[in-house]
């Protein structure tokens, strides 16, 4: 087997530049919480592939209903041939995301693919063009996702002209808007749409429940229900962006749940197939059955590989409870930080749901980004076999997402080895 080394010789003369990558390190197997590398390094995993593997690597039901698949047919497009499979993981949906309405789903490979067919899905249903999204948000790469997301290095330099009709607004950001109440911060967003977009304009309003790249924000309660109802009212159509919080992650199946926020639309992916390629809009029937056929649709979209892989991941979910393990990650995970952050004043808030938790690093005794603290941190973290991820509009949170199937020991382990990183600096 070649080495890490030998294997970033030969990417460096065929992957392009701007495909990078966190590590040198190339993986060879995972299970669990641990990565193994083709050196025979062992990773504690605190990424789960950006909250992916929720049912950990090569889980076995995942594997075998893979490969029951594979020896069936790989691929017909459901467009041209339909599949029961497809069903079956759009009946799914409709039991699990948050509302008791009826609900039809369409399929699609990515989330920023599933984001984009949503806000086609609400422009159509609407006849309206204006779409609203907020501060820090992330909803993917492709031009008219990059015009949704904030952050313009690296997502956005250089890439433009963006999509028309893309609104942002403030997000209800505790740590950093003054400790605003979830309902003044939202009597604040909608103040802006209404005198900069116009409530009659806005064919929906577009957000990650807990915001993700954007640094793990969690608004303040009643911050998203008030953006809902608002919604509502002005027959805009309120999108919940749950790609990452999404299939037990934060603690609850959707991150939605935590304040009885029922979204017109949801957006899914990620932890939604085990590893596979697969996302999903899922919504209120009469909006998503708005278009007219033909009007939704993708050569890959729904592979029958990745709809068996998604329905043994949901079984596996509901089996072992992984909405509950998530908890239980928070249980054990937030003493050990808030201690670590009693130790460490560069720790400025901790905060997150489930196994979706962040650490803030800023400046003792202010608010003052210390993005080379993060990095640092995060370095020091790699070097002991810690993979963990960064992220937030100034490059100073370090975030934990680990497989929800991580062991206890592996927890445990990966904290130490984040306590110890944390020493370094």
């Amino acid at each position: 087997m070649p080495s890490s080394d030998d294997l970033g010789r030969r990417r460096s003369a065929v992957v392009a530049r701007g495909v990078s990558s966190m590590i040198p390190s190339y993986v060879s197997s995972a299970a669990g919480g641990t990565l193994t590398d083709v050196d025979g390094r062992e990773w504690v995993d605190f990424a789960a592939g950006i909250a992916v593997t929720n049912v950990g690597n090569s889980a076995p039901k995942v594997v075998a209903a893979i490969k029951q698949q594979v020896e069936l047919f790989t691929h017909t497009c459901f467009m041209i041939t339909p599949y029961e499979q497809y069903v079956a993981v759009c009946e799914e949906l409709a039991a699990l995301t948050p509302g008791d309405f009826e609900k039809r789903s369409a399929l699609f490979n990515s989330g920023a693919e599933a984001v984009e067919n949503a806000v086609k899905i609400a422009r159509h249903a609407t006849g309206r063009q204006a779409i609203v999204v907020f501060d820090h948000a992330y909803h993917g790469r492709t031009n008219l996702t990059m015009a949704l997301t904030a952050k313009v290095m690296p997502y956005k330099q250089g890439f433009g002209p963006f999509a028309p009709e893309i609104y942002r607004v403030p997000m209800s950001y505790p740590f950093r808007d003054g400790g605003r109440s979830g309902a003044e911060a939202a009597a604040y967003a909608i103040g802006q749409i209404e005198k900069h977009v116009g409530a009659s304009n806005v064919a929906a309003v577009l957000i990650e429940p807990v915001q993700g790249e954007g640094g793990f924000v969690v608004p303040a309660a009643g911050f998203l229900p008030a953006l809902a109802a608002w919604s509502k009212q002005a027959g805009a159509v309120f999108i919940a962006d749950e790609i990452q919080t999404g299939f037990c992650r934060t603690g609850s199946w959707f991150a939605s749940e935590d304040e009885g926020v029922e979204p017109d639309l949801i957006t899914t992916a990620k932890g939604i197939a085990g590893g596979l390629p697969l996302a999903a809009v899922t919504g209120r029937a009469e909006i998503m059955d708005a278009v007219h056929p033909g009007g939704l649709g993708g050569t890959y979209g729904g592979n029958p590989i990745a709809c068996a892989a998604a329905l043994a991941s949901i079984e596996t979910m509901r089996e072992l409870d992984l909405a509950g393990a998530a908890r239980h990650i928070e249980s054990v995970a937030r003493p050990r930080l808030e201690a670590l952050a009693a130790k460490h004043p560069i720790v400025g808030e901790i905060r997150g749901r489930g196994a979706m938790l962040a650490l803030e690093l800023v400046v003792p005794g202010g608010i003052e980004p210390d993005a080379a603290s993060t990095a640092a941190v995060a370095k020091a973290a790699h070097e002991s076999g810690l993979l963990l991820l960064t992220c937030g509009t100034y490059g100073n949170v370090i975030r934990l997402l680990p497989p929800l199937v991580i062991s206890d020991d592996e927890l445990d382990r990966g904290l130490t080895l984040l306590e110890q990183a944390f020493s370094t600096l």
